[in-house]
């Protein structure tokens, strides 16, 4: 069994940081891509920042400049920076990650939880 846990979600004002975490655990063999993205009221599960097992990034235009995603690939762990936050930014944020398990080389899309991250103006 695979699964990935989230933290480091919370309360900030606008303009302040925040960062979160995404730990994955149990049979893992290789984690390709993994991947932030949110959900706001109302709306669409949108993405927002994914990195390959290579360190290359891809960012929603919304968060250019302002979010950095890295991954620790020891701790099978991946971050998100969060700074200059607005409040549009508050959603739901789900940690994603492609996982290819050691019983029986699957591969398997796994989400985590979701963490909430509240801006407030």
């Amino acid at each position: 069994q695979v699964q990935l846990v989230e933290s480091g979600g919370g309360l900030v004002q606008a303009g302040g940081s925040l960062r979160l975490s995404c730990a994955a655990s149990g049979s893992i063999f290789r984690i390709n891509t993994m991947a932030w993205y949110r959900q706001a009221p109302g709306k669409e599960r949108e993405l927002v920042a994914s990195i390959t097992s290579g360190g290359s990034t891809k960012y929603a235009d919304s968060v250019k400049g302002r979010f950095t995603c890295s991954r620790d690939n020891a701790k099978n762990t991946v971050y998100l920076q969060m700074n200059s936050l607005k409040p549009e930014d508050t959603a739901v944020y789900y940690c994603n990650a492609g996982i290819i398990a050691t019983i029986g080389y699957r591969y398997l899309e796994v989400w985590g939880q979701g963490t909430l991250v509240t801006v407030s103006s």
